[in-house]
């Protein structure tokens, strides 16, 4: 077997087992210890692997998001559903606050309830709600982020202070075993101070979203109250979740309870 036929057959194997040791290297594929190092010293440098003491681990951290019209193109038909789904859970009268998730973006698009107020970071998401008569937008103030078309910074955290709100709907870019994550400091400081003003934390999530890790831990599971999502959980995901009494909403499904 060539190195290049090896190296992907190491990676499917970790994306199955999670760890693979030197040792085991060498049974599978009936190669040298120094063919085995040197299998994983190029796997690392190519970023797809963590060497570990005698062995390697796919990297827990992800480093790359992309900017607000890549994102929009990310499992877009899971986002879709998942929105649709959110929006069943707004009720008439109901004052809303919106992150700038583009998940979000698709429960305000499928919004049909009457009377709401909304409060919302995103340009997007305020762009769309004028299509729709009824609704009263309030749009948070401070520094827009050309990249994600969003607002952020001090200015819109000071504003929070004048709103409370029955729901807040939020996306995320990843969720772990600790809870959600972000990838940069503003994203975790604005999120944290629209949940303080907020009865009712919602998480829209589609799949491709569990098991990441970004850099910047948003919060715990102990601070949502529902998560949407679009597939069914891992038994350990659920757990947690449901421990922490969060409820489970399947779009397209039923809530998952224990």
């Amino acid at each position: 077997m060539f190195q290049e036929e090896r190296l992907v057959s190491i990676l499917d194997y970790l994306k199955s087992n999670k760890r693979i040791s030197v040792d085991l290297i060498c049974e599978l594929y009936e190669v040298s210890r120094d063919t085995a190092r040197r299998d994983m010293v190029k796997l690392e440098e190519q970023g797809s692997i963590v060497r570990t003491r005698g062995g390697a681990i796919l990297p827990t951290l992800s480093k790359e998001v992309g900017n607000y019209d890549q994102r929009l193109q990310e499992e877009s038909t899971s986002k879709l559903t998942i929105g649709k789904r959110a929006a069943t859970l707004v009720q008439d009268g109901d004052y809303l606050m919106m992150d700038a998730s583009t998940t979000v973006l698709h429960a305000a698009t499928a919004l049909a309830s009457k009377n709401n107020i909304v409060i919302t970071s995103s340009i997007q998401t305020a762009a769309i709600l004028t299509r729709k008569d009824g609704i009263t937008i309030h749009m948070l103030g401070g520094v827009l982020d050309n990249k994600q078309h969003s607002v952020y910074g001090a200015k819109a955290i000071e504003m929070l202070n004048e709103y409370h709100v029955d729901k807040l709907f939020i996306g995320t870019c990843g969720i772990s075993e600790n809870g959600l994550s972000a990838p940069n400091e503003e994203d975790c400081y604005l999120v944290r101070a629209m949940m303080e003003h907020a009865d009712q934390v919602i998480v829209l999530a589609d799949h491709s979203k569990f098991g990441k890790r970004l850099f910047h831990r948003v919060v715990g599971f102990e601070s949502i109250d529902i998560l949407v999502t679009d597939q069914a959980l891992s038994e350990e995901m659920k757990e947690r979740l449901l421990a922490s009494e969060v409820e489970i909403v399947l779009a397209g499904g039923e809530e998952q309870h224990d």
